[in-house]
């Protein structure tokens, strides 16, 4: 998520083409039959041939087999079908950034997992839990970075669950601490918004959304998606039965950059978006989006 769903964001209220509530034939071999915690989706590790991104969120969907667990050959209609049956998270939060995701393809219809890491497609600094991609000294954003986590881990203390507040917090400390390492950081509303609109997913996803823009989510859920990129069954979590949905997210989202106290910094303050894998940063295009 996160990454890949965020992206959708951008566009104005009422711009989607597909209905939150449309209903995707399943278009691949091993699409899921049962819900989170049957046999077909049990966690497994990624082996080493397999693709892995920068998104916590599809890499979990992948090490449950809601997507390939191989991480490749992914087409739009495999992610909506994916986040759908893994997160219970509609089709208009997803289907402009599964678009999206093609753009950091080497091919027109599907892409892997690898791919979307692609610096400033989608993917963004001031990461929850990447390191941003010119400051890590092998360009690695696609790999989890536990210090870079601990902002998100530590936050809210006295409580075992995250909220909304707590994220737009986060966000700020995350903002704060990257302008001070990264000399090259991109921090414009563009990535903005995709960062609220991770930050809104995880607490959707692992938290009970039927609360509103009071949704808690329960620290240990959160931990375990990010760090281990696995679905916390075991522990007590199920997929939400309220469809996630953009109407659902925005409130929580509105909390979540009222306490982001977000502004502009860095070396490209003008929303624009990489157009393929050949792409570069050209201020000249900047508002190409």
């Amino acid at each position: 998520m996160l990454k890949l769903l965020a992206l959708v964001s951008l566009l104005p209220a009422g711009s989607m083409m597909v209905s939150a509530h449309t209903v995707y034939a399943r278009q691949y071999d091993t699409a899921p039959t049962t819900d989170a915690g049957g046999d077909d989706h049990a966690f497994q590790a990624p082996g080493p041939s397999d693709a892995r991104g920068p998104c916590p969120g599809l890499n979990t969907l992948a090490n449950h087999g809601y997507l390939p667990r191989d991480g490749k050959n992914i087409t739009i209609p495999i992610v909506l079908q994916a986040v759908l049956d893994g997160f219970n998270v509609g089709p208009d939060v997803v289907t402009l950034a599964a678009k999206g995701a093609l753009m950091a393809a080497e091919t027109p219809d599907f892409f892997n997992l690898t791919e979307i890491a692609l610096h400033e497609t989608f993917e963004h600094d001031i990461s929850l839990s990447r390191e941003d991609f010119n400051v890590d000294p092998n360009n690695d954003n696609i790999h989890f970075n536990e210090t870079v986590f601990t902002t998100l881990a530590n936050s809210n203390p006295g409580v075992d669950y995250y909220n909304a507040t707590s994220a737009g917090r986060v966000q700020k400390e995350r903002q704060d601490i990257q302008n001070g390492v990264n000399a090259q950081l991109i921090n414009n509303v563009k990535d903005f918004k995709i960062r609220t609109r991770e930050s809104g997913l995880y607490l959707a996803v692992m938290g009970n959304v039927t609360a509103g823009v009071a949704t808690k989510a329960p620290k240990n859920f959160v931990q375990i998606l990010f760090r281990e990129e696995r679905l916390p069954i075991a522990e007590g979590w199920k997929k939400n039965d309220m469809l996630i949905t953009v109407d659902v997210l925005d409130p929580i989202e509105v909390e979540i950059e009222r306490f982001s106290e977000w502004q502009p910094s860095g070396v490209q303050p003008n929303p624009w978006i990489r157009l393929g894998p050949e792409g570069v940063i050209d201020p000249l295009t900047a508002n190409r989006i």
